[in-house]
Order: structure tokens, then sequence, then C-alpha cells
């Protein structure tokens, strides 16, 4: 059987981190970025940094070439999540469906709305966003052998990471469902969050299934609820 491989390609950051008493930004936000290769079919989730920052993370962290990425995963449409995806024009663009249907009704009407208040420059970045929303498609359940999407609703209505088996150990890219180590060890949510409730029971659930949790700004954690080498 072939298990995926993965590799943290950038470390994320949050722009604003409550759990430091920060209540304005402080930096620039930007998820962290994986690769998750399976064979010859490599996926990047959630390509966060402008493209030619990204492409140089991918050439110091990998041998894989830009134009070998097959796949592009977005855990959501947030726009810190995918500020790269242009780096890899060929790859199939993908994000859980639910996540798709709720950023085009959000796009569509916002973009209504600055037409109507003829804030052209507000609606031709709306624009620019629902170009890129309309090449992303519905991500299938498997979307690579041994790596499956697990729905994790709450920070945005679509919210969704990927669960990657292997013989022995689970590993949960989680996106912003757990931002980091101190949110894990604290058991936070972002405070931001689209819905706090369901988002605290997508935070339980990823705590309790995986061994090993690559959150949505911070380095891979080895989860110290589970026993990871039993």
């Amino acid at each position: 059987m072939t298990y995926p491989e993965f590799c943290i390609i950038s470390i994320g950051t949050l722009s604003t981190n409550t759990l430091w008493n920060e209540q304005s930004e402080k930096r620039t936000g930007h998820g962290t970025t994986t690769l998750v290769s399976v064979g010859n079919e490599h996926l990047i989730v959630n390509p966060s940094l402008p493209p030619s920052a990204l492409l140089a993370r991918l050439s110091e962290r990998t041998s894989i070439q830009p134009e070998q990425i097959t796949r592009v995963f977005l855990t959501s449409f947030d726009v810190e999540q995918r500020r790269g995806i242009s780096a890899f024009p060929d790859a199939v663009w993908l994000m859980y469906e639910t996540e798709l249907e709720a950023a085009a009704e959000t796009l569509e009407l916002r973009h209504r709305e600055a037409l109507a208040d003829e804030n052209l420059t507000l609606a031709k970045l709306y624009e620019q966003d629902l170009a890129i929303l309309n090449r992303i498609e519905p991500a299938p359940d498997k979307v690579l052998a041994n790596v499956d999407l697990f729905p994790l609703p709450g920070v945005t209505p679509g919210s969704c990471g990927l669960l990657l088996s292997e013989a022995r150990r689970t590993i949960l890219i989680c996106g912003d469902a757990i931002p980091s180590n101190e949110h894990l060890q604290r058991a936070e949510v972002l405070s931001s969050a689209w819905d706090v409730k369901l988002a605290q029971e997508a935070f339980k659930e990823a705590a309790e299934i995986a061994d090993v949790i690559v959150p949505g700004r911070d380095n891979l954690i080895l989860n110290p609820l589970r026993a990871v080498f039993s």
C-alpha cells in the first residue's frame, strides 16, 4: 500500500494573535503551506505566500518542481490561505463544496453591493476573487490515496482539512480549525470564527482523531492527547 508523504513548505502566522494580547494587526498573516505526495501526485495545501516567495520556499524545502504540482487544496477561501495559488496554473484547484458555495454566495452579494454603491474599485476586487473561485472545483471525498476530506466547519462555513492515513498514525492538516500549538494547549479557537460554537466542536474532533496535527499558522504538532509512539 502506498502511504502519503508530507512536508511543511512554509510556516504561517496570524496577523493578530489574541493569545499574545494583541488587539490590532502586527504582521502580515499567512497560513502554513504543506506539500503532500503520493507517487507521482503532488498536492499543495494552502499556497499562502505570494507566488515568488512560495516558489522559493518550495525550492528550499523539496526537489519537487512547480510544474509537478498536480493539485492545490484550500482549507478555506480565506485570502491568507491562497495568495500564491496562481503559481500553479496547470494544477487542479480544489476546495470542499460547502466552502465553495458559501464563498460564492458571499462574494456575489458583496459584488452586487459594491456595484450598487458605485464603488468600482471594490467591485473589481470582488470580480478577481470570483474569477479564482470559479476556477476551483469541488474536492472529492478522497483527494489522493489515503488522503481524505475531513470537514471542520466553524472558522468558515465550509472549513475542511485533509486526513492523511499511514500504517500506524494519522496526520490532520486542519487549517485554522487549530491555528497553533498555543491554541491547542489552551483549547481555544479563533475569536473571529464564523460560528464559534461550531469551531469549538471542530477543534475537539480534530484533537481527538489526529496523531500529528498540521495547524493553520504553526509548525506540525505531535498531539499530546494521543500516544503517537505507542
